[in-house]
């Protein structure tokens, strides 16, 4: 992965990856997240994937139904935000929209994506803090504003 900071100062930097075939997207992105110490930022990302995993949250479960993508796909559009978990690290949560090959497409809670052949990412951080907690009642974690 190659990543730049393109514009900004500490606490409203902005960030270009561009992640390389092989590399599991979520994973990579979690690392930087991590490394940078973002705890408030917008994830955006367009790129292709060799093949993937969507999530569709059932709420009756309390879990998320994967969706496997065993195949060559286009990331026509992923979208989502970085905030600090409840374990202090910060929390990835990004949904994605994968074109396949016929034109239809796959969506859903980016649960991993295998890059092929490349992911072009923009990550573009707040001056703010946030936290994602988790809701026992929901089964998952969600944004926080009071707890910010």
């Amino acid at each position: 992965m190659q990543a730049k900071q393109v514009s900004g100062g500490a606490g409203e930097r902005t960030y270009v990856l561009v992640l390389d075939s092989g590399e599991e997207a979520f994973q990579a992105i979690s690392d930087f997240a991590v490394a940078e110490q973002l705890d408030a930022a917008t994830v955006t990302a367009i790129g292709a994937f060799e093949r993937a995993t969507v999530g569709w949250f059932d709420f009756e479960r309390k879990s998320y139904r994967r969706i496997a993508v065993d195949r060559q796909c286009e990331v026509l559009s992923a979208i989502g935000d970085i905030a600090r978990g409840d374990d202090g690290r910060p929390s990835l949560h990004v949904h994605a929209v994968l074109g396949l090959e016929d034109g239809s497409t796959r969506g859903g809670h980016l649960m991993d994506g295998m890059v092929r052949p490349t992911l072009e990412v923009t990550i573009v951080e707040a001056p703010a803090h946030l936290r994602r907690r988790k809701r026992p009642g929901l089964g998952i974690a969600l944004i926080d504003l009071e707890a910010g």
